[in-house]
């Protein structure tokens, strides 16, 4: 998030007029400050508790939902590295204060979670797809989706490169102003930035979009196929509502990431194009840009609740793993009095303790 929004060696000029929407945001920051704690507060909590539940259940290991843990990996990581100090960036009139390696680990980061996100969604719609035309096809090993998660992770780093080497780290203190800035410069490198930008968006956006589409078409008419009455491999009722649900599941997380982060986008892809701000008023540009991007960071709240509240094996093993809990410390509650009682039987009097037995054997 651009907390300036410079054009290319502008800041070079002392006469130009910097940060002129900068006073609006600084205005505003009592309603947005809350606002990104809450987000964080609920991301971190509903995403932790996800990851945790799918790693303890041994029943929820399959490929499905250790991509779902990977997607609540990516959110959780986002809310907590990069998310307080973006905003603490955003609010700041001295710009950024932590440090050189921080500007370019939280840039890389910010990029890379966004692409785990996208190849995770990606990869389950695919997943859907052939659990759906393949059933009786052996599901792939837990070391495969160790591979495979590796390999999002690694390919989401590679091509968040780009912007971590195009962001530079400048103190404008050598020229007047009081103020450290991380930000993306393409210096004359136009052409270039239109095409990263354009490559971005069918990556990080169009691209889960598109592959939920075509699942959806696929998995849609290879359920139509096998409930044909003579089909070569009728469906049984119960095994469709399933693969539906869990289809529903997807969309839905899908849907709901791509409503968020439309208009993140928007207003990206017009900073592309519009340098001299004809589109985009100065004045209005960062709260613009701070209130897309809340909206965009709070679809990391939302997947915990969709797959909590859309998926029954979650509120079942959520449940039952309480119900253990609770089970278990009753037994050791129950335990507990037994040795006590015992422990008071051994410390009283010889006739005391033959009376309290008998009185606990009539009882």
């Amino acid at each position: 998030m651009a907390h300036g929004q410079l054009p290319n060696n502008s800041w070079q000029n002392d006469s130009a007029p910097l940060f002129t929407g900068l006073d609006l945001l600084l205005e505003l920051k009592p309603l947005f400050i809350p606002l990104y704690a809450t987000l964080v507060a609920v991301a971190c909590t509903g995403n932790l508790f996800l990851i945790l539940l799918i790693a303890l259940t041994k029943k929820l290991h399959c490929t499905t939902n250790f991509l779902i843990g990977n997607l609540a990996a990516a959110d959780f990581i986002m809310c907590l590295a990069c998310v307080p100090l973006t905003v603490s960036y955003a609010f700041e009139v001295r710009g950024w204060l932590f440090g050189m390696f921080m500007c370019y680990f939280v840039t890389l980061m910010q990029a890379a979670t966004v692409f785990v996100s996208v190849l995770s969604l990606t990869a389950i719609a695919i997943d859907r797809y052939v659990v759906v035309a393949y059933p009786i096809r052996r599901r792939i090993s837990r070391r495969s989706c160790v591979c495979l998660v590796a390999s999002i992770w690694l390919l989401s780093i590679m091509a968040s490169v780009p912007t971590s080497l195009h962001t530079h780290y400048l103190d404008l203190n050598t020229i007047g102003h009081d103020m450290i800035i991380c930000e993306e410069f393409w210096k004359h490198e136009e052409r270039e930035r239109l095409l990263y930008s354009c490559l971005m968006l069918l990556l990080s956006y169009v691209l889960p979009l598109l592959a939920v589409l075509v699942s959806f078409c696929a998995i849609t008419y290879h359920l139509r196929r096998r409930n044909v009455p003579g089909a070569a491999y009728p469906c049984q009722d119960k095994w469709t509502k399933t693969k539906q649900k869990t289809f529903r599941v997807l969309t839905v997380s899908v849907v709901c990431f791509a409503i968020c982060w439309l208009p993140l986008q928007v207003v990206n892809f017009i900073r592309d194009i519009d340098e001299e701000f004809a589109i985009l008023d100065k004045r209005y540009v960062n709260v613009i840009q701070v209130s897309c991007h809340l909206i965009a960071m709070s679809s990391a709240c939302y997947n915990p609740f969709i797959y909590a509240s859309l998926h029954n094996k979650f509120w079942f093993h959520l449940s039952s793993y309480f119900y253990r809990k609770k089970k278990s410390s009753s037994i050791m509650s129950c335990k507990a009095s037994r040795f006590n009682t015992c422990s008071t039987l051994a410390d009283a009097p010889t006739g005391v303790s033959d009376k309290i037995a008998l009185q606990m054997r009539v009882s």
